[in-house]
């Protein structure tokens, strides 16, 4: 995985990045992050790359120019055009799934705006995905083109230690992550269930799988419309529900 991010602020994106797991990851060479300055791409001797917008208002806008500028200098350096992801309130919210379908490809670019946003001719030429971390405004697409990274690269074979983790934790099945445990077994008088100590792993992976559909139904109902349960779990849920719904 490469990831591209045309941003302002090159050394906020990377300095992020460049640690923990994700740091690790670029470090034994299984993604590389390439920040490109937008600014690199300005005509103007003082760099600008924004401009007052037509027809009034308050604010800057980022002129598309430098930013198409460096995208097209991007895919002559690699050789195709890849994916273009634009993180914008007006997008698409970020989800699992989501992550899951970007992490096939082999080349991301994360379009980072900034001010009041950018000149649509910019967007309509180059962005092909617009991406949203949730309904609110930030300063700038820096932060969540880290987030989606992050999210992206933890499926990403290799990055993990254990690459299992990847597969069973929240959002596996749309359902969230069971409870975890470790030592002490009793602690401030809370212990670790019983069911965790027996060694037994099919009643185990039993009791994770009833725990994530509990813990989804009091956290995150909207989840369980989409979620994949067998039968006898399926059965489970009704009788939590029909339980919350009788009040016992």
């Amino acid at each position: 995985m490469n990831y591209h991010i045309l941003t302002l602020f090159p050394e906020m994106v990377l300095n992020g990045l460049h640690t923990s797991i994700i740091g690790r990851a670029a470090e034994k060479g299984l993604l590389s992050i390439e920040a490109i300055d937008i600014r690199e791409y300005s005509t103007d001797k003082h760099r600008h790359v924004d401009d007052y917008p037509y027809g009034g208002g308050a604010g800057m806008v980022m002129q598309p120019m430098p930013i198409c500028d460096a995208y097209e200098d991007l895919c002559g350096k690699i050789g195709k055009n890849p994916r273009v992801i634009y993180m914008t309130p007006q997008g698409k919210v970020f989800n699992q799934k989501i992550a899951q379908e970007l992490a096939k490809e082999e080349d991301l670019v994360f379009l980072c705006g900034h001010y009041e946003g950018i000149d649509e001719r910019a967007l309509e030429l180059i962005a092909t995905d617009y991406l949203s971390i949730g309904d609110y405004v930030l300063t700038g697409g820096e932060l969540p083109a880290m987030v989606m990274i992050d999210s992206i690269s933890r499926l990403i074979p290799g990055v993990l230690n254990n690459d299992t983790s990847a597969e069973f934790e929240s959002f596996q099945d749309n359902l969230l992550e069971y409870p975890q445990y470790t030592r002490p077994e009793e602690y401030k008088g809370l212990k670790v269930p019983e069911v965790l100590l027996s060694g037994h792993h099919k009643n185990i992976d039993a009791w994770r799988r009833e725990q994530s559909i509990q813990r989804t139904l009091e956290r995150r109902p909207d989840l369980l419309e989409e979620a994949i349960l067998s039968k006898k779990e399926a059965e489970y849920l009704k009788k939590l529900v029909n339980t919350r719904e009788n009040g016992a």
